[in-house]
């Protein structure tokens, strides 16, 4: 039994998933629409997607789309997801899954009255090093885990001021400038996809830019953000802690791994760098590098990829790494293009499976909730001088 899909945004990233929802045998039409219809009708063409609808709202009101993939502008999220989910449809959406708490707290209740999947694609789930420290968290080897670190270190000059561009159009400097923290799910969700907790406090520190061409600038954004650097240190659930940074202006080669993470406990501890990932207990270390290395699967210089910044294209090739298990993926996937270190292929099967056997996919609503909700909080502490803020929670998932 398959479902029809719509995907909505066709973006940079949309091509990418189309390609990877039309080849899945769990997925039947696949239908697009975006503001700009040329650049649907495009991506229709060039992948021989069922066809275009003139309108999100015509999308929403047509029995033709079972789902929709969101992958539009981060701050539109929630009420484009709340839309589907109130149309009946099912939806898979880019990170964040929103930009307040009250719009989470409408998603989870959409979600809860409905029945309907709702899954967030956070690639950090599938990281590498978030796998491998999962893995090895559930064997107990780090022995009472009690801090962890989580980096999301992108430079805006290695490819986010094309992509603003491509996206924002004459007013890009406006959303240039959205705020580091709002955008927290790649750091967030690296160290919780790994560790069972939740955060319930923070206190956050904020940079203001310096760079003084526009962007992040509190006088030209439309987030009232002047901050572009962020560091966050959380308490979690349990006892324990955990920090992340959001970084846009840092001198460092985002094009080569733009997340990583570091976890320690009281027999074991594990740290990730740009290039090296080590192992580490009382007795020594061991280089885990390879372990985490995924292998290209489509070349930089792809035609697909050419209106795509050449810093942001790992993000399109890169496949799998050693520490992945393929063994449940359809092996249509083995010779389709993936990314974000090998995390494309996972994500679009757990949502047309979760569609499919009506189960929680891995990021459902309360997951995303617990990957999102943490940096909105914190971008408030940080706007507060960094003052201790609670963390709400909405708790695990009925039935999880």
């Amino acid at each position: 039994m398959t479902f029809s899909l719509g995907i909505v945004g066709a973006g940079q990233f949309a091509g990418q998933f189309a390609t990877l929802f039309q080849a899945h045998p769990g997925v039947g039409d696949v239908h697009v629409t975006d503001l700009l219809p040329e650049r649907a009708e495009r991506l229709a063409a060039a992948q021989g997607l069922a066809g275009t609808f003139p309108s999100y709202a015509a999308m929403l009101e047509s029995a033709a789309v079972d789902a929709v993939a969101i992958f539009t502008q981060r701050w539109t999220h929630g009420p484009l997801v709340l839309a589907a989910l109130n149309a009946g449809k099912h939806v898979y959406s880019a990170v964040p899954m929103a930009i307040t708490t009250d719009e989470i707290s409408a998603i989870i209740d959409a979600v809860r009255s409905t029945g309907l999947t709702y899954m967030m694609g956070e690639t950090s789930q599938y990281n590498p090093a978030t796998v491998h420290a999962r893995n090895q968290i559930a064997e107990g080897a780090f022995g009472r885990l009690f801090y962890a670190e989580g980096d999301y270190v992108h430079d805006m000059d290695l490819g986010f001021y094309d992509a603003y561009r491509y996206s924002g159009g004459e007013d890009w400097k406006s959303t240039a400038s959205y705020p580091p923290l709002l955008y927290p799910t790649h750091s967030v969700g690296g160290v919780l996809g790994a560790w069972q907790t939740h955060a319930v406090s923070v206190s956050a520190i904020g940079v203001r830019d310096e760079r003084g061409d526009g962007v992040f600038d509190r006088s030209v954004s439309r987030f009232d953000n002047d901050v572009s650097n962020a560091t966050a240190l959380f308490e979690v659930a349990g006892g324990g802690s955990f920090r992340t940074n959001e970084f846009r202006r840092v001198g460092y080669p985002s094009h080569i791994r733009e997340s990583r993470f570091r976890f320690f406990g009281t027999e074991a501890s594990m740290e990730q760098l740009a290039t090296v990932a080590l192992w580490q207990d009382k007795k020594g270390v061991k280089d885990i590098s390879e372990l985490l290395e995924p292998r290209p699967t489509l070349s930089p210089d792809d035609p697909s990829l050419r209106h795509i910044a050449p810093e942001l294209r790992a993000a399109f090739t890169s496949g799998s790494a050693p520490v992945h298990d393929r063994s449940r993926l359809p092996r249509v996937f083995d010779r389709l293009h993936n990314g974000h270190e090998g995390s494309h292929h996972f994500l679009v099967d757990d949502f047309v499976t979760a569609v499919g056997t009506r189960t929680l996919p891995s990021v459902n609503a309360w997951v995303a909730a617990r990957y999102t909700l943490p940096g909105i909080v914190a971008h408030e502490s940080a706007r507060q001088g960094g003052v201790r803020l609670a963390i709400p929670d909405f708790g695990d998932a009925p039935g999880a």
